[in-house]
């Protein structure tokens, strides 16, 4: 009966009066990757296997070679796995470095997240498994940070030389 008052193109199923969004319309995870200041989020649903960093393709990352880190799940999993999936990327803080490992910590907890939740487990953990042995970076975050500066020295740790005269 609500059912009516709703776009033709909305697919809903009417659950005891209340309408309750159909599971495949937002079929989606959301996960973050972080190194050094660098956060990188990922907005990975069901689509058409594209994958956009900040608004732009990927593709158009540089320099090559970081592009190529961040793209590092991609290329372990194989582009099949991505195939069926969108990955919108966004990144604040951190350097070049830092924020392309930090995207490509969040491309592969988003996969690993993906197939757990829409799935199965037994390929999430086929996966889950292949990252690891690879590099355990991949899923597990650095937590090294930057020691802050103290007086008497130019550094964290490096004092100046001591001198009697």
């Amino acid at each position: 009966a609500r059912t009516a008052l709703l776009p033709q193109h909305a697919s809903v199923v009417s659950c005891v009066g209340y309408l309750v969004p159909n599971m495949a319309d937002n079929m989606s995870v959301q996960t973050f990757g972080r190194k050094k200041t660098a956060v990188a989020v990922v907005h990975c649903k069901r689509g058409k296997g594209l994958i956009r960093f900040n608004g732009a393709p990927i593709e158009l990352i540089q320099p090559e070679t970081l592009k190529f880190k961040a793209l590092e799940p991609v290329l372990l999993l194989g582009r099949a796995r991505f195939a069926n999936l969108d990955l919108r990327i966004r990144v604040k803080g951190g350097g070049q470095v830092s924020s392309m490992y930090a995207v490509r910590q969040a491309i592969a907890k988003a996969i690993v997240a993906y197939y757990q939740k829409y799935v199965d487990e037994q390929s999430k953990k086929e996966i889950k498994d292949l990252l690891l042995t690879y590099d355990r970076t991949l899923l597990v975050a650095d937590p090294r940070r930057m020691e802050p500066k103290k007086f008497g020295g130019r550094g964290a740790r490096a004092r100046f030389q001591k001198s009697y005269r």
